[in-house]
């Protein structure tokens, strides 16, 4: 149903009459208003956020969202000294198999060069704070590579996120990709996007790896254990930052948000497109074996992706048990639509530019 309002005076008014449902306004262009129906597609049943990149993450019953995503999400990350950048999971597995948690509750102005105090937990059962000079030769010694625990850089030093160029080898690694298989279909990804991740070992401002936010569903979840039953498809595998249960029945209701624009009670998402899994799902943490059938399911049966990339569109919080409702795209993103001129020509523009990064490894 889409109602249209000519006097945005009487919003109320408008707001009342319109069957009780909830709707979304905006300007129409004429001095009106045009509302559109919001369908409640899930509640959220887990938040998780990861003080240390690509280490074990902690459970949370509610949290602030902001404009670069969840707050105090990865405020701290693992440094190569060998490469001079950050690095992560994707090459340093054993790190999954650490833990981290924050000392205490991180202040409301923990952000970019404001990094609260985080304790890590290895494998041994030991723990070090990020405030003891010996944390970096304790994850040193761990890895069996020179690393450092570095906090999230201020904005305004970007030098600190650069990274060095991914080659083809490097690649195929992190995507888990033989040789003699195509490299993965990144036309999704707006083209600012990608000259971000070229020049970037992550955004700058944040330690994600591509978006602020990953949003899953557990309906998606039963759909992938039911193509590879005898794998263990735990939630923590994935890394989301919000989980959602969905009455929906498609196989993964996430990927018709993208477009659209969620809304729980105290805030606004907005649902990108879906998320391109790397090996990272197949490695060992606490709890859970290493299992390479992960990764190969997810790239045969579910186009590689899992889960949708998001971002924060109206800052505020969401808490577990908020109920999510969606206001549905006006058309199809780029990204669910793979047959559309601007990602055909996009790709062929990927593939021209793949062919000049170099064959290698970058040494990582």
């Amino acid at each position: 149903m889409v109602v249209t309002c000519t006097h945005p005076g009487r919003l109320l008014d408008c707001l009342l009459v319109a069957r009780g449902v909830a709707v979304a306004w905006a300007a129409d262009g004429s001095g009106g208003c045009t509302f559109r129906d919001m369908a409640e597609v899930g509640r959220i049943t887990q938040i998780w956020r990861h003080p240390v990149k690509s280490m074990a993450g902690e459970r949370l019953t509610t949290v602030g969202l902001g404009t670069l995503g969840m707050h105090a999400d990865r405020m701290w990350a693992v440094r190569d000294l060998e490469l001079g950048a950050t690095t992560s999971a994707k090459r340093l597995p054993a790190l999954m198999r650490c833990t981290a948690r924050y000392a205490t509750p991180p202040p409301a102005d923990a952000g970019p060069g404001n990094a609260p105090e985080v304790i890590i937990g290895l494998p041994d059962g030991s723990s070090v704070a990020s405030s003891d000079p010996g944390v970096h030769g304790a994850l040193s010694s761990y890895l069996d590579r020179d690393v450092e625990l570095r906090p999230l850089p201020p904005l305004d030093a970007k030098d600190q996120y650069r990274g060095p160029l991914l080659s083809k080898a490097d690649i195929r690694s992190v995507f888990g990709i033989a040789p003699d298989e195509p490299l993965p279909d990144l036309s999704m990804f707006p083209v600012r996007k990608l000259a971000e991740l070229t020049r970037y070992a992550t955004p700058v401002g944040t330690y994600v790896d591509v978006y602020p936010l990953h949003l899953l569903t557990e309906q998606s979840l039963r759909t992938m254990a039911g193509l590879a039953p005898d794998s263990d498809w735990d939630v923590r595998r994935f890394r989301p930052s919000v989980l959602v249960e969905t009455p929906s029945e498609a196989d993964h209701p996430e990927w018709g948000w993208c477009g659209g624009l969620l809304r729980t009670p105290g805030a606004a998402l907005e649902p990108l497109f879906p998320t391109i899994r790397c090996v990272m799902p197949t490695h060992e943490q606490a709890g859970l074996e290493q299992d390479r059938e992960i990764t190969r399911t997810i790239a045969a049966r579910s186009r590689r992706c899992l889960g949708v990339y998001g971002s924060v569109s109206g800052p505020g919080s969401i808490t577990v048990g908020d109920v999510l409702t969606l206001e549905p795209p006006a058309r199809p993103p780029l990204g669910a639509r793979p047959d559309a001129l601007a990602s055909r020509l996009k790709r062929s523009l990927m593939k021209a530019g793949s062919a000049v990064l170099p064959r290698g490894s970058s040494g990582a």
